[in-house]
């Protein structure tokens, strides 16, 4: 797996970026211009699952890791949802994702927020989400600031 880290400057506090990425509302708001329609279901609490919906096209399965409220989200991908809302584990398209990992950091700057996305990713999904990652933190800054 390879690495990949995002960091982004928001003109807000922790716990406005942290409320307004994860709020269900907004989550969809700042994740539609790269991920249109895109939800999750589940609750971010350490330990718990999220299903990572796009509509149409399936999404992944992931479990909470670690949550520290303002502070810290890790998670670890464990499966694909298939389009039709069942569960993968053993598809060759599983085995390229499962594993996967991603962590926040929300360290406070002056009136603002660094917002940190660090994640680890097999090759094939590196090119996705080094084009995908900054644009939603963009929107992810855009919604937290207006």
């Amino acid at each position: 797996m390879k690495k990949i880290t995002f960091s982004i400057d928001i003109n807000a506090a922790p716990a406005k970026v942290w409320e307004t990425m994860l709020a269900p509302e907004t989550y969809k708001e700042w994740v539609n211009p790269v991920w249109p329609g895109s939800y999750y279901e589940g609750e971010w609490k350490e330990g718990y699952q999220l299903r990572f919906i796009s509509p149409g096209h399936g999404g992944t399965l992931a479990v909470l890791e670690k949550v520290i409220p303002y502070h810290t989200i890790s998670a670890k991908h464990i499966a694909i949802i298939r389009a039709d809302g069942t569960k993968d584990t053993e598809s060759e398209a599983t085995k390229s994702w499962m594993g996967t990992t991603e962590s926040y950091t929300f360290t406070p700057a002056g009136n603002g927020t660094i917002l940190t996305t660090e994640m680890n990713v097999y090759p094939e999904w590196e090119k996705m989400m080094t084009n995908d990652w900054p644009k939603a933190l963009a929107s992810l800054r855009n919604v937290c600031e207006k």
